[in-house]
């Protein structure tokens, strides 16, 4: 009898190990389908309080920091804010774009269309057009969903904690119109330290005119 035990309990062991990883990875395995009930945003972070911002925003490494200035400057600001009711909202966007941006939704891993983008540009939130995040800051993750390292500039994404699916999170929406993003962690690379696991549906994208 001993001869069947010893492995199962061995098999236990491995199982243990392999499901014990408390440092989030960056290169997971592609999922077959995520629910809406299971958020890209789901790894858990060890910081649980929100996560503040800085004033003075790193630099990044745009090709054309210049143009990225330009451009930012032609968007639309980060005030006023952008107030509308549920109807509105219904009908300014699409069916996606209202499940991910006014109803806190996900969109499923490794299908974003602005997941491989590499063009050099401006992201800017799909509902109400305020910039968001630069290519710059813009890196390849492998979860599944776009991911920055730093928004463009402090004051366009707020943070909220978020403590739902059981767990302790911080929330990123815009900060214009207060559109759902996606949720930020401390597994980033440098400068930051950051990752804004993003939604692409969420996201437009300006790019520089050549």
């Amino acid at each position: 009898m001993s001869k069947h035990i010893t492995p199962y309990f061995v098999l236990l062991n491995l199982l243990f190990v392999a499901c014990d990883r408390t440092t989030p990875t960056l290169t997971p395995t592609a999922p077959n389908h995520i629910s809406a009930a299971r958020a890209p945003e789901s790894q858990p972070t060890k910081k649980s309080a929100h996560l503040k911002l800085s004033t003075e925003m790193p630099r990044g490494h745009d090709a054309n920091p210049a143009k990225i200035q330009t451009l930012l400057q032609s968007l639309e600001p980060p005030t006023p804010k952008v107030t509308l009711t549920e109807d509105q909202w219904k009908e300014k966007l699409t069916d996606k774009e209202f499940y991910i941006l006014r109803k806190s939704g996900t969109e499923r891993a490794f299908t974003g269309d602005l997941l491989g983008n590499k063009k050099e540009g401006i992201y800017t939130c799909a509902g109400c057009g305020s910039p968001l995040f630069s290519s710059h800051s813009k890196f390849k993750s492998g979860t599944g969903w776009p991911s920055f390292y730093q928004p463009i500039e402090a004051g366009r994404v707020e943070e909220e904690q978020d403590n739902t699916l059981g767990m302790s999170r911080v929330e990123v929406h815009c900060a214009k119109c207060g559109g759902h993003l996606g949720h930020v962690f401390t597994d980033g690379p440098d400068p930051t330290g950051l990752r804004y696991c993003i939604n692409s549906e969420s996201l437009n994208f300006t790019p520089l005119q050549p």
